[in-house]
């Protein structure tokens, strides 16, 4: 029997990164699940949580428990959605119901690699893609989820594919949600050094788990007019 999961594809996937989303989707299917999508969906609410607005990430996390407290099975293609949906029961320490119920979402929630390797027990998907990859380990996923040897394990098995990992690959790329907006010179030095480290490993293409990171690193790479192509882990599952 096919495992039944609901896909939660985050607010920049869905609205600047759709192909990440189509690919997670294409990985699920070639892992054997059956991939279901509600259209309910909206934020994890990790914005507004790390900027302090608590009531509204209350509202938005109410909102995803709600939509999700029936699915068997919640994947999530990105370490730092993941880590949210992880502590959405911290936003309702006064209601007991809703924190009963937000506690058992998250124990059904797995970022896309931990549930692809610790859950299903799959690291060979038949990809192929050629050329040299370098990992970026995001924040979220290194230092909130553990996630370390998953994506590699799966990388490892890729036809094709030389897995390069440079000095500075679990150095935070300098995103860091709104930190970015705010302060755009801190973030694009923090950014500089590990895009030198790419540049000097002649990679092709650096990969994550966070469509975020992505879209900094990728936006910078442009600006510097580099060739290097920023690819979700998804992207090189689905070749």
């Amino acid at each position: 029997m096919k495992r039944r999961v609901s896909l939660f594809v985050t607010c920049l996937i869905d609205q600047l990164r759709p192909e990440i989303g189509r690919a997670t989707v294409a990985v699920l299917e070639k892992a054997g699940c059956e991939v279901q999508f509600d259209a309910r969906q909206t934020c994890c609410g990790q914005p507004a949580f790390n900027t302090g607005f608590r009531a509204e990430a209350r509202a938005v996390a109410r909102h995803f428990v709600e939509v999700y407290e029936r699915a068997e099975c919640i994947v999530v293609p990105s370490g730092s959605c993941c880590a949210m949906l992880q502590r959405l029961a911290e936003l309702f320490p006064d209601d007991a119901e809703l924190h009963e119920r937000a506690e058992r979402v998250a124990a059904r929630t797995h970022e896309l690699s931990s549930f692809l390797v610790r859950e299903l027990a799959i690291t060979d998907l038949g990809a192929r893609f050629d050329g040299r990859v370098a990992w970026h380990h995001a924040c979220h996923g290194l230092r909130e989820l553990g996630l370390r040897a998953e994506a590699r394990a799966l990388l490892g098995k890729v036809r094709g594919l030389e897995l390069v990992e440079p000095p500075l690959s679990d150095a935070c790329c300098g995103f860091g949600g709104t930190f970015s907006a705010s302060y755009p010179e801190l973030s694009t030095a923090m950014l500089d050094p590990k895009l030198d480290k790419l540049e000097e490993a002649k990679v092709d293409a650096v990969s994550a788990l966070d469509g975020s990171c992505l879209m900094q690193i990728q936006t910078r790479l442009a600006r510097r007019g580099s060739k290097i192509r920023a690819l979700h882990l998804a992207e090189i599952l689905a070749s």
